[in-house]
């Protein structure tokens, strides 16, 4: 049994690889020809080859692909292992040998499961610590071109932060403009200045907004801070000897990048980022993001989900028209995987639940994987 798994798990790993580089390479030629000036002119700029800077930024953009296409492929890759023993009538063999149809899916299942958590490992501890590069388009290579900012509400104080632009690399807010609620606006409404830069939590500090060159409202600059709940909210230099003669420090707890990716931000933050976000009395992040850890905590069973509808067909249909029986099996699979997509998208939309719109798909189709996995006893 022991030669019987390698052999069927070097078909898969191979099958896997084949797939997934080809699907990448496809991704990338079509990508990489409508970009090539923007390419060269970068490379012109840092003095390296326009194959440097492509290969750079499609390096991390195999990251964002494999962690879209890792479960589906790894099911692919089952099925194709499983066809193959069948072209070549090895799987007729196997069965003679009395071996049955559960102890060959087991290498498979197990390599399918690897490739989830794999995948799991890819997001929670890759991704978000290359987002920076998986935001950036070709025409900011470097990440020092300005940004739309998305405004967002600080929910413990009810400021509407907003601006003009942004600045990832600097992590900085061009032309700030924070709409202050009734409670803050003893001098004024609106507090804008030059720029803004976010400041994490420090010892002596709490996260927040340094607003320098402040232009509006000027009175602001001589006056003694503005406290909520007797807790300091703006901070002026007259009561921080840290602060510059036009500079105002805003307390927020809304994360620099909730305003610089809006709401791709949670594609690629961690499942312990998103739940800190969400803990946080200052950011709403609304039903989706609590759709989206459901998700994740369920994922590695989707992805077995979706080889438990697919294996059973495979073998189910071994004498049959093999390129027919993987059509069926992507048939099922993808009907799925819409299922799955439209109880999130319910979710995010207030109609479901968030716990019911992640579980309802597997809720589904448990039933149905349950008896065809059957069929693998007979």
């Amino acid at each position: 049994m022991f030669i019987l798994y390698r052999y069927m798990l070097r078909q898969f790993v191979q099958i896997f690889i084949i797939c997934f580089m080809s699907l990448t390479g496809l991704y990338v030629v079509i990508d990489a020809f409508g970009h090539l000036d923007h390419f060269s002119s970068f490379a012109e700029q840092q003095g390296v080859s326009a194959w440097t800077v492509a290969a750079r930024y499609y390096g991390y953009q195999t990251l964002g692909f494999f962690d879209r296409t890792s479960s589906v492929l790894a099911m692919i890759s089952a099925m194709f292992t499983v066809a193959w023993l069948a072209r070549h009538q090895e799987l007729t063999a196997i069965m003679a040998a009395g071996i049955s149809k559960v102890r060959v899916a087991r290498p498979l299942i197990a390599a399918a499961m690897a490739v989830s958590l794999l995948g799991v490992a890819n997001r929670e501890l890759v991704v978000p610590q290359v987002r920076d590069e998986l935001t950036r388009d070709t025409k900011d290579l470097a990440g020092e071109n300005a940004r739309e900012l998305e405004a967002r509400f600080d929910s413990r104080t009810d400021i509407l932060i907003g601006g003009d632009k942004v600045v990832v690399s600097e992590r900085c807010i061009l032309r700030p403009a924070f709409v202050l609620p009734a409670s803050l606006s003893r001098y004024g409404q609106q507090l804008a200045a030059v720029e803004a830069q976010y400041a994490d939590a420090r010892p002596d500090r709490p996260a927040g907004y340094l607003m320098m060159g402040v232009t509006a409202p000027e009175t602001l600059l001589t006056q003694p801070s503005l406290f909520l709940d007797e807790q300091a909210v703006i901070v002026t230099p007259r009561d921080a000897h840290w602060l510059a003669p036009d500079e105002v420090f805003v307390v927020s707890d809304v994360a620099f990048e909730l305003l610089a990716t809006g709401s791709s931000w949670r594609n690629f933050a961690s499942t312990t980022e998103l739940i800190t976000e969400l803990k946080r009395p200052s950011t709403d992040l609304g039903a989706d993001v609590r759709v989206a850890v459901h998700t994740r905590l369920v994922q590695p069973l989707f992805d077995g989900m979706l080889l438990m509808l697919g294996l059973p067909l495979m073998f189910s249909r071994t004498s049959r028209n093999v390129f027919l029986s993987i059509g069926i099996c992507l048939v099922v699979a993808t009907s799925f995987s819409l299922l799955g997509l439209a109880c999130q998208a319910a979710g995010g939309a207030g109609l479901m639940s968030p716990p019911l719109a992640a579980w309802a798909p597997l809720l589904a189709f448990v039933p149905l994987a349950a008896a065809m996995y059957d069929t693998l006893r007979t």
